[in-house]
């Protein structure tokens, strides 16, 4: 049972599809659909029902993918960083993830990567686009809050990290002064990611503040924009730590007090399990992780 049937038959289990696997392994579609009957004869029983849009796997075809699927991504993803050690192979690395993310916490960790030769881009995008750029072969790896919900794509957190609910220290005290902080609140401007409001909400939810549809007055995919609006003294919002720490020790923003306590979002690495059989890839990602583990762990 060779390697190349096995890592064909689990790019048509991810993606319930011969072109789509043939496309992924730069294959042709009869190539893989003789790879799949090589391993159905292995295996002595049926992997897949072909139908008109793609193909169902078996019972079969769960137990293998089951047993292999990720054994065989870590095996491949272990040759490809030893290959790179081994012979340094470099090139452009195409990372995705949110603009505040990347400029404020990854350029920081980005120093290994450089010193091995690699060349990196950074792109911006939010969490559809990061799943779309890795799906479709556009980017390397993906560093997303949001988390993975497509079998196609892998994930391992990155950084846990907590939000605050925060504002210029003078609209901080109004907020804290006034006979009803749900009142106060609702009636200050507010400054938000994008219209959905999930980290607004889930710190308004924690903190048993019951307020009406929040409509937010500034929405900027780029937090530092909200922060400079902040510390301008124009509205609130909740953003991670990270952005707000240092602006908090200067004095420039405040904490809004947390009746109850605050929250944390997660920033998850994610790639395409294909993209590990590019060294530069495999290597880039363990050393991403190693790098977070170890910095972040510090603190």
């Amino acid at each position: 049972m060779s390697l190349s049937r096995l890592r064909t038959f689990v790019e048509v289990y991810r993606q319930r599809s011969i072109s789509g696997a043939a496309r992924s392994l730069n294959l042709t579609q009869p190539a893989v659909s003789q790879h799949i009957a090589g391993l159905e004869v292995a295996v002595g029983r049926p992997l897949f029902e072909r139908q008109s849009i793609g193909v169902i796997p078996t019972s079969a075809a769960d137990e293998l993918a089951a047993d292999v699927g990720d054994k065989l991504d870590a095996a491949e993803a272990a040759l490809s960083s030893a290959r790179f050690r081994s012979v340094g192979v470099a090139g452009a690395l195409q990372i995705i993830g949110h603009a505040d993310f990347m400029a404020e916490v990854l350029a920081g960790e980005l120093l290994p990567l450089i010193e091995a030769g690699i060349r990196v881009r950074m792109h911006a995008g939010d969490g559809p686009m990061i799943t779309s750029m890795l799906l479709e072969g556009h980017c390397d790896l993906g560093i997303s809050a949001h988390a993975v919900t497509d079998s196609r794509l892998q994930s391992e957190t990155l950084l846990t990290c907590k939000v605050l609910a925060v504002a210029a220290p003078s609209v901080v005290q109004q907020l804290i002064t006034a006979d009803n902080l749900t009142h106060a609140i609702c009636h200050t401007p507010l400054l938000a990611y994008n219209l959905e409001l999930s980290l607004i909400d889930k710190w308004l939810l924690k903190n048993h503040i019951k307020t009406e549809q929040i409509i937010p007055t500034v929405v900027s995919q780029d937090l530092r924009a909200l922060r400079n609006l902040l510390i301008k003294g124009v509205g609130w919002t909740v953003m991670p730590e990270f952005l707000c720490k240092e602006q908090i020790a200067k004095g420039d923003l405040m904490e809004i007090p947390a009746p109850i306590g605050t929250n944390t979002v997660q920033y998850y690495l994610i790639w395409a399990s294909s993209a590990l059989r590019q060294a530069r890839v495999a290597h880039a990602k363990e050393v991403l992780l190693k790098q977070f583990t170890t910095a972040f762990d510090e603190e």
